[in-house]
């Protein structure tokens, strides 16, 4: 039996809590959030045990930790697991310095642990078959990405404030997205962007609407769009462009019914949030975590690419504030 530890009892605790008691032989042994009454919900209701920080780094049973808290928590959680040669499920960012996540990652790369920074797009069937799609020639060489990224409504001001900014809060897993889909890195970055849905935004020093351009090493070409609000739902997509042709990959929506009569054709909209859009991928990506563990290989998502995407993020956030290009 694998004992873990969760560090974080929110929306996404409960979904990788959910996601990890379902892993053959694996047990949530322990609840850890400064809210006890949502720690002790969920540690009812896998029957596991509210737990201190110090008590989980004690606890030589402990295999595996699951760092779910908030993002100010998450350099701290990973150091000390690292330290204690525990395996690390752990959220994205690794933390919104880059030169702390760099850190973090020397301190994985030392212990030797077994360590997954969660971006869940890698593991959404649709967007994992576009990019298998790539591997196996079906477009020739990729040569552009455009990827699109729409939230139905931005997160409150006061998490805004503390979020990093949205290059580093929301882009981050386009980032990833890029990386992975073309299998290349950032020469060149440039990124604006305006508060078009909320000022409120604006008063808290961030934005709510972003394009990005990105060049790569190799010469090929990423456009990013992001906006806070989407009328019509969630909006994720992206398409590559090949030398042989193109793959879009598209929106999940809850069924895929068409109605046809004499006002038109109407089918349902996009899933509405990343909770109902991505329930298929985090399941996957807690399947892949252990049983990459089992195996003693690499995870799909590594610390490394928790890195490079916080790169990319900082270089945008650079990129809008001083207007200008930036080389990485």
């Amino acid at each position: 039996m694998t004992d873990v530890a969760i560090f974080g009892a929110g929306r996404i605790g409960k979904i990788h809590a959910n996601n990890l008691v379902r892993q053959p032989g694996v047990r949530l042994k322990y609840v850890v959030d400064p809210d006890a009454k949502a720690a002790a919900a969920l540690a009812a209701q896998h029957g596991a045990t509210v737990a201190a920080t110090d008590a989980v780094f004690a606890d030589p049973a402990v295999r595996v930790v699951v760092i779910a808290s908030s993002t100010d928590t998450h350099a701290d959680l990973l150091e000390r697991s690292a330290a204690s040669g525990k395996a690390i499920f752990c959220e994205k960012p690794v933390d919104l310095s880059l030169a702390r996540a760099r850190r973090c990652a020397d301190a994985v790369k030392r212990a030797g642990v077994h360590c997954l920074i969660g971006f869940q797009r890698r593991y959404d069937p649709t967007f994992a078959a576009a990019r298998a799609r790539i591997d196996a020639g079906e477009i020739g060489t990729p040569e552009m990405l455009v990827v699109t990224s729409r939230d139905p409504g931005a997160p409150p001001v006061d998490y805004i404030k503390r979020s990093g900014g949205i290059f580093k809060d929301m882009l981050i897993h386009d980032f990833d997205i890029f990386r992975w889909i073309l299998g290349d890195e950032a020469a060149t970055l440039h990124a604006t962007g305006s508060c078009l849905t909320d000022p409120a935004v604006g008063e808290a020093g961030d934005i709510d609407a972003t394009a990005v351009t990105i060049r790569t090493k190799s010469g090929r070409l990423a456009q990013i769009n992001t906006i806070r609000r989407a009328a019509y739902g969630y909006d994720q997509r992206f398409e590559v462009l090949g030398s042989r042709g193109m793959l879009q990959a598209g929106n999940h929506r809850p069924t895929e019914v068409a109605a046809w009569n004499a006002q038109g054709i109407s089918i349902d909209k996009p899933e509405h949030f990343f909770l109902e859009r991505y329930r298929v991928a985090y399941a996957h990506e807690m399947a892949h975590f252990f049983e990459t563990l089992a195996a003693g290989k690499p995870p799909r998502t590594t610390i490394d690419d928790g890195v490079a995407a916080l790169a990319l993020a900082e270089a945008a956030t650079t990129s809008w504030r001083e207007r200008r290009i930036v080389e990485l």
